[in-house]
C-alpha cells in the first residue's frame, strides 16, 4: 500500500484511488477500536488530488500539486465522543493510535446524545462510489502538458488590443482538476463510497479606461465533467464585465425592486438555508428557529433538494453519517417543511433526523402575479432578460462587496454593485450602494426567480427578484 510521500510523488500517473487494501485497513480499525472498548465507531478514507496550473498575463506562473490521505475516526466510549485523524496507516500499524485514541476519550465530558444513525437510515446504494455520475474517467489520463495547454488555451492577454475606450493592463487565470475518493464504513454495518471529479478554470482581468480609472472582471467555469467547462468564454467573459463598469456612478438610494443575477444569487440563499440548520436552531442562532410547518414566504416560492440529479455537482447518496438523502422539498409554497437535522441534534432537539444539510437546492420558476402582468410565463423560459422586462425597472445586482448578516435576527447589510434598468434594459452601471434589511422580510418580498442557475455549482441558485429593497447611495 502507498504511504503519502509515493502518492505526492505521482506526478502525471492516474490516480488509484482508495485501494482494497486501505478499505481493509479502515474496517481493521473500526473493528479493532469495538474489540478495545469503544462502544461504537465510524471510520473513514479520504483520498484527493488537487492540480491547478495558474497563469499571469498569458504565461505560467505556477504549477502546484497536491495530495492528501487521511484516516478519520469517530470514537463512542462510555457515553462520550471524539474524533481523531491521522495520515499514516496500514492494516495492522493503527493499534497504538487507536488504543491512545480511546483513553483521552474517556478524559471528556459525557453526553448522551452522540451516537450512530438508527441503521433504518442507512444508504444501501453507495458501493462503487460512481452511482452519482461525478466521476469522469478522462481524469487518469491526463497529463502535466494538458493541463498547461488547457490553462493557455484560455487566456487572451496580448491577443486583443485597446478598444472601445480601455486597454488590459493584467490578466489571472487558473486551471484546477482534481479528484476526491471517500469510504466510511461503521460497527452497525453502514459501508458506503463517494468518488468525484472536478474540473473548473476562472479568470480576472483588469482594464484602464482614457481617464485612467481601473476596472476589474471576473467569470469561471466548472463542472465534474471535463468536456463540460468552456475554458476560451471565461476571459472574454471578464473583460466584458470590466467594460461594463466603465462610468459607474453613485446612485441616490430609495427603495427599488431588486434583481439578482445567478451569479452572485447564492449569496442571499445561504443565509435562509442555513437558517434552517440543526446547529443554528439548537443553539438559538437562527431567525427561522420554529418556523418548520409554518406559512412564512409566498405562495410562490418552492425550494427542494434534489441530490440524485446524477451528473449534477452536489449529488450524493448519503450524508456525512451515512444517511440516505432523499429528493425533498425544503420549502413548499412559502410553508417551511424541514430542518437540517442529524443524529445528534435529534436528541438535542427531540425531533427526528433528516440530513445533515442540502445537497442539490432548486428554487422553482416563477413570475409572481403582480410582476407579470397577466402575463404566462412558461417555467423553462424565465432567465434575467425575461425578469427584467417583467419588473421593468429597478437595480441589477452583479457583485457583493462586503457586508454581513445576524444569523439570530436575519438582519443584514451588504455592499452592492451592478446596474440600474429601465424598460427591461440595461440603462447605467452603478457603485458603492447598501442594501439592508432582514432575510424574512427580502424573502416574503421575492417576485420571480428563474431557471437560469449556473452550471457546475452545488447550489442550483437561479437569478431571483424582490420587491421594495432598502438601497442607499
Amino acid at each position: 500500500m502507498k504511504d503519502l510521500q509515493e502518492i505526492l510523488m505521482d506526478g502525471g500517473r492516474g490516480f488509484s484511488g482508495i485501494t482494497p487494501e486501505e478499505i481493509s485497513a479502515a474496517r481493521h480499525c473500526m473493528e479493532f477500536a469495538i474489540s478495545s472498548g469503544a462502544s461504537q465507531a465510524r471510520v473513514s478514507v479520504s483520498k484527493n488530488v488537487l492540480n491547478s496550473v495558474q497563469l499571469l498575463n498569458g504565461e505560467v506562473d505556477k504549477v502546484s500539486r497536491n495530495a492528501d490521505r487521511s484516516l478519520y475516526m469517530h470514537l463512542f466510549v462510555d457515553g462520550r465522543y471524539g474524533t481523531y485523524s491521522t495520515n499514516r496507516f496500514c492494516a495492522g500499524g493503527t493499534e497504538a493510535f487507536i488504543l491512545k485514541a480511546i483513553e483521552r476519550t474517556r478524559l471528556l465530558a459525557p453526553d448522551n446524545c452522540r451516537k450512530l444513525p438508527d441503521p433504518s437510515r442507512y444508504a444501501r446504494n453507495a458501493i462503487t462510489g460512481r452511482e452519482p455520475g461525478l466521476y469522469d474517467c478522462s481524469y487518469e489520463g491526463i497529463s502535466p502538458e494538458d493541463r498547461i495547454s488547457a490553462a493557455l488555451s484560455g487566456a487572451i492577454f496580448g491577443k486583443t488590443g485597446k478598444d472601445g475606450g480601455y486597454g488590459i493592463i493584467s490578466e489571472e487565470c487558473e486551471y484546477s482538476d482534481s479528484i476526491d475518493d471517500c469510504y466510511m464504513t461503521d460497527s452497525q454495518g453502514f459501508e458506503g463510497r463517494h468518488t468525484e471529479t472536478s474540473f473548473s478554470f476562472w479568470s480576472e482581468l483588469t482594464i484602464r479606461d482614457n481617464k485612467g480609472d481601473r476596472y476589474s472582471g471576473y467569470w469561471w467555469t466548472a463542472s465534474p465533467h471535463r468536456d463540460r467547462i468552456r475554458i476560451r468564454e471565461c476571459s472574454p467573459a471578464a473583460l466584458s464585465e470590466a467594460a461594463a463598469q466603465i462610468g459607474a456612478a453613485r446612485r441616490e438610494g430609495g427603495r427599488f425592486t431588486m434583481v439578482v443575477d445567478s451569479r452572485c444569487s447564492s449569496r442571499l440563499a445561504a443565509p435562509l438555508l442555513n437558517a434552517l440548520n440543526g446547529s443554528a436552531i439548537q443553539q438559538k442562532n437562527s431567525f427561522l428557529e420554529g418556523s418548520a410547518g409554518q406559512k412564512i414566504f409566498p405562495d410562490e416560492l418552492t425550494i427542494s433538494d434534489r441530490p440524485w440529479r446524477k451528473g449534477q455537482a452536489g449529488a450524493r447518496l448519503f450524508d456525512t453519517e451515512g444517511a440516505a438523502t432523499a429528493e425533498t422539498d425544503i420549502i413548499r409554497n412559502g410553508r417551511v417543511e424541514m430542518y437540517f437535522i442529524n443524529t445528534y441534534y435529534s436528541g438535542m432537539l427531540g425531533i427526528p433526523p433528516t440530513v445533515d444539510g442540502p445537497s442539490i437546492p432548486v428554487i422553482r420558476p416563477f413570475i409572481s402575479r403582480s410582476l407579470a402582468g397577466g402575463l404566462e410565463y412558461e417555467e423553462n423560459d424565465i432567465n434575467l432578460q425575461t425578469i427584467l422586462e417583467a419588473a421593468g425597472e429597478g437595480i441589477l445586482v452583479t457583485g457583493f462587496n462586503g457586508g454581513n448578516y445576524n444569523r439570530a435576527t436575519g438582519y443584514f447589510s451588504y455592499g452592492v454593485e451592478g446596474f440600474f434598468f429601465k424598460n427591461g434594459k440595461i440603462a447605467a452601471p452603478v457603485k458603492e450602494m447598501l442594501i439592508t434589511g432582514d432575510m424574512v422580510s427580502l424573502w416574503k418580498s421575492v417576485i420571480a426567480a428563474g431557471a437560469d442557475a449556473r452550471e457546475g455549482t452545488r447550489w442550483q441558485i437561479p437569478t431571483l427578484a424582490f420587491g421594495n429593497v432598502d438601497f442607499s447611495g
